[in-house]
Formats: structure tokens, sequence, C-alpha cells
């Protein structure tokens, strides 16, 4: 186990202060069960000796105050167990986002979505039942068997080995048999569930698409295979949990028989001594039981650890930016503009297999108020890695200032409270019209919103649907590409970026309408911002005022447009 997986399973752990009360009352309630079938046995066999009433009446005050106790107990163990891996819980996972933000959203790009999800969700939830399911049931069941073995040797020396041997075995067998039997399926549990996740994600997100090619049965088809498979690895942990309850059940009738075996010769014991000694096994291996529980638990824990190690890299990728100053919360000023010298720039892999495609060599640009400037090239040649520059989603080499200061001795937030990107295919939420756009600005009033709607040319759409009411979808999905761009871009009209970087907005629109689009884009850019326009395609005359071509990373012609 690595140093950064030990690390995450560290910090699922509540503090021992905040952890001891559970434990301890997860001690009293196994002390009271076992202790009321013992005094139980004892009042029952002595009983049946027809003592005098005042002999058994202590007997009976303590099955009472035992039988009390274990419900008291029990209460206080879940209610100090589950504050202090919840509290716990909370941390991991602010911890676990902070930790993705400086990733988002270049580091996160050869990340499924489902199975980032699942880290995110699911094992991060995983990781509660390591101070639950396992911490806690096997430090009560050690402190509960020692006691228990402690308190036999007192009456039967004897009976205390046979149980202490019947107790090594069965945790023995719990081992060995959960891992024989059921590891594997354990720990492909999750995986399985992520693949499940992906299978429907992309089932549901492009229903469309796949009705419309024909290939809704092969996807289906996928989600039913990766559905089988994931009944499959539970149903054979199943199996094995059943197996290694089956064994130690069968180790507890073992340790009652050789407990009667060896005590009855050995020694003068009175019927209600042996009665405790022959039943006391029943109720320490009732505390016993969680253990193998407790043992599978383990495993998937620690392949939740495995895993949100391997979807959250302990170091940022190179090609992301580092150690960034603290975040002001004021946008820095553009001053003269933008300026770039001898940039080079690059996206965050894992290996050198991904080539030339996308990188940046020795880029010089700048960008005053007010100017709008056309970044072209063929597919691969560093575009929209340049965007990224721009937006501080990358890192880079050389020079990159705004307004003077370099963009390195600037917060990422506060950097891009100046330069907003508008991207090839812009994020929308699960909204309405309304939400969306307060997003950028949540003390905006409608007249503002339908102001930038009207800007962008969508007040007609929005009124014809419902207002700003209208829901947008899931990821946009009840909207087009053009309508997903203005949308984005009446957002960022909102916010007011004095520099704003649209990534190919006509990606997945209409030839026939990209030209319309670019129109009513630019147009509704006011007359003191500055505008990078990314393209593969030609853009109509007079909407911008210089070109610039990149080809293979390297910027290889600039020609000066006039602007009407």
């Amino acid at each position: 186990m690595n140093t950064r997986v030990r690390g995450i399973l560290r910090s699922a752990m509540p503090s021992r202060r905040r952890f001891a009360p559970a434990v301890l009352a997860g001690f009293g309630t196994a002390a009271s069960a076992i202790a009321l079938l013992a005094a139980s046995a004892w009042l029952i066999a002595r009983a049946a000796e027809q003592p005098l009433v005042m002999y058994l009446s202590m007997a009976v005050v303590g099955v009472r105050a035992f039988a009390l106790s274990r419900g008291v107990f029990r209460y206080l163990e879940r209610l100090t167990g589950h504050d202090a891996a919840l509290h716990q819980l909370a941390g991991v996972r602010a911890d676990l986002v902070r930790e993705l933000v400086p990733l988002a959203p270049d580091g996160l790009g050869r990340a499924r979505r489902g199975g980032l999800l699942s880290s995110v969700v699911d094992d991060v939830d995983e990781l509660q039942n390591l101070p639950l399911r396992v911490v806690l049931p096997l430090s009560v069941a050690a402190l509960t068997s020692l006691a228990a073995v402690v308190f036999t040797a007192l009456v039967s020396w004897p009976a205390a080995l046979v149980l202490l041997g019947c107790l090594l075995v069965a945790f023995a067998v719990a081992v060995a048999v959960g891992w024989a039997a059921g590891s594997r399926a354990e720990r492909s549990i999750a995986p399985l569930r992520a693949t499940v996740a992906d299978a429907v994600h992309d089932l549901l997100t492009n229903l469309d698409v796949l009705t419309a090619y024909g290939a809704l049965d092969a996807a289906t088809a996928r989600v039913r295979s990766a559905d089988a498979a994931l009944r499959r690895a539970v149903v054979r942990r199943g199996g094995a949990q059943g197996l290694t309850a089956g064994a130690v059940s069968a180790l507890a009738g073992a340790a009652s028989l050789g407990a009667l075996l060896v005590a009855a010769p050995l020694g003068p014991l009175s019927g209600p001594g042996l009665a405790v000694v022959v039943l006391l096994p029943m109720a320490v291996f009732e505390v016993f039981g969680p253990v193998p529980l407790a043992l599978a638990s383990w495993r998937q824990v620690r392949a939740a650890a495995e895993r949100i190690a391997a979807a959250v890299p302990a170091d940022i990728p190179a090609g992301l930016p580092r150690a960034e100053p603290a975040a002001t919360g004021a946008a820095p000023a553009l001053g003269t503009g933008l300026e770039l010298r001898g940039i080079r720039a690059h996206w965050p892999t894992r290996s050198d297999t991904d080539g030339d495609s996308g990188r940046l060599h020795d880029v010089d640009l700048r960008v005053g108020p007010g100017e709008r400037v056309l970044i072209t090239g063929p597919s691969g040649a560093g575009k929209t890695t340049l965007a990224h520059v721009l937006g501080r989603f990358l890192d880079y080499e050389g020079s990159y200032t705004i307004g003077g200061v370099e963009a390195r001795e600037l917060s990422g937030d506060d950097l891009r409270r100046t330069v907003g990107i508008i991207e090839q295919a812009p994020h929308l939420f699960d909204e309405t019209v309304r939400q969306n756009l307060l997003f950028a600005r949540d003390a905006a009033f409608d007249a503002d919103l339908w102001s930038v709607l009207a800007r962008v040319g969508l007040d007609g759409w929005a009124r014809g649907r419902g207002g700003l009411d209208t829901l947008i979808g899931d990821r946009g999905a009840l909207v087009s590409g053009g309508q997903a761009h203005r949308l984005a871009l009446a957002r960022a009209l909102l916010r007011g970026f004095p520099v704003l970087v649209l990534d190919e907005p006509t990606a997945g629109v209409d030839p026939a309408a990209s030209d319309a689009l670019l129109r009513d884009l630019l147009g509704a850019v006011k007359s003191d911002q500055a505008v990078v326009l990314v393209s593969h395609i030609e853009v109509p005359e007079g909407l911008v005022d210089r070109e610039v071509r990149v080809e293979g990373g390297r910027m290889v012609s600039k020609r000066i447009i006039l602007r009407r």
C-alpha cells in the first residue's frame, strides 16, 4: 500500500479523542450482551436448584440492568460513532474537491465522468466504513473477546483456553476464506459500478444520436452487460460472506462443546457455573460475528482509497498551473492589454506518447483593449491550447502579462475575472434561463437579464418558450448548439469580462447559420471589450481587426484587417 493510499485512509479516521467514546460504548454494548447471557444462564440454573429467593435477587437485578444497559450503550455507540465518522467524511470530501479544483478542467480531460463521479461520491462514501465497519467492530471484538477469556479463566481455565483457541481459529478462517473467496469480487464491485454509470450516462446523454444511427440496441446491450457483471460480483461477494459466517457459527458451536468437554471432568463446577461456561462462548461469538464483515469492508475501503488515489494525483501534472498566489477577489486591470512573448505550453499528459499535437512553441501575441483578434489554423495546431493559456487553465513558459503584470503573479481565479472563456461546448446547468444567467451575477434584476438576452438575439426565443423560467435541460440538452453559445455569451456579458475568448463558437452549428451566429455574437460585445476569436473556419469580413494563423504550435502569419 503506497503512501498516497495510506494518507487517504488516515484522513478518513476520526481523531482518537472523538472516536474513543464510540469504541467504549461499543464495548459496553458487547459486554452487556455477554453479561446478560451469563447472568441469565446462572439465574436459570440456580433457580432450578430451588434456593431461597433472596439468593436470586441480585441475579434478577443484574439481568434487568444488563438488558437496559445494552440498549443504552447501543444508542450511544451509534450516536457517537456516526457523528465522528460523518464529521470526518465531510472534511475528506472537501479535501478531495479542493485537490480536484486545480486540475479542472484540463487536468481531468481524460477522466470518464462516470468513473470520476464514482470516486467523488461512492468511493468517498465508502471511506466512512473504515471507522464504522472496520475499526469499531474489530476493536470491540478484540476487547470483548479478551475480557470474556479472562472472565472464563476465573471460572475454568481449560474452558478459557478452548474459547481462546476457537476465537483465533475463527479469525484465521475469516481472513483466509474471505481473501480466497471474496477478495476479487469485493475489489471489482466499485469499478463495475463506475462502468455501469458510464454506460448509463452515455446512453442517456447520446440517446438522440444513438437512435438516429441505429446504435441504441448496442448501447443498451452495453448497459445490460455491465449490470450483469456487477450482479455477478455482488453475488460472489455475498456467497463468500455467507461461507465465512457459516464457518464462524460452526466454530461457536465447537467452542461451547469443547468447553463442556473440558470443564465437566476437570475440577468441581457447580451447575450454574457449568451453564455459564458452556453458554458464554455463544455470546462471545455473537459479538465476534461482525469480524468477517469487517475484514470484507476493509478490503472494499482499501480498494476505494486506491481508486481515489488513482483519480486524484498527489502532484499536479506537468502543464497545469502550480503554486498560485491566494485569490484576492479583485479583477486585475487590463491596462494596455494582454501580451504574450515566447509562450510554450502543452496539455497535461502522463506520458510522452501524445506527440506534438496541441503544443505551443515560442508564440508572441498582443491584444489591446477593444481589439478583436482572430486565431485560425488546422485542428491540433494549438488554438485551444492558446485559449486555455489565456484563461490560465494551462501553465506556460515565457511571459504572459495583463496590464504589465505577469500572469504567474496572479491567482487564476482573479485572472479569470478579467479574461472570460466561452468554450466549444459551453457548460449550461440543468436549470432555468434565469438561474443560468444569475450564475454570472446573482444580484442582477430581470430587466438586466432581458437586456443581455436581447443583445445576443435570444429575447424572442425566450419569450416564446416561457420567459426566464424556460428550462435548459441537462448540459443544455433542450437548446441547440447556437443557442447554447448565445446563452453562454449572455452570461459572459452579464459578468462584464474586459477580455472574451471565444473558442470555436460555431462548432456544432449548421454552416449556413455560422456566419449569422458570429455576427450576432461579436455584435453583442461592447466596443471596449477585447475579443480573441478561435476558429478553424473563415469568418465574415469586417468582424475582426487582425488574423493570426497558428500551425504546428507556431505563429506562421499575421494579417491586419480594417474592421468596419
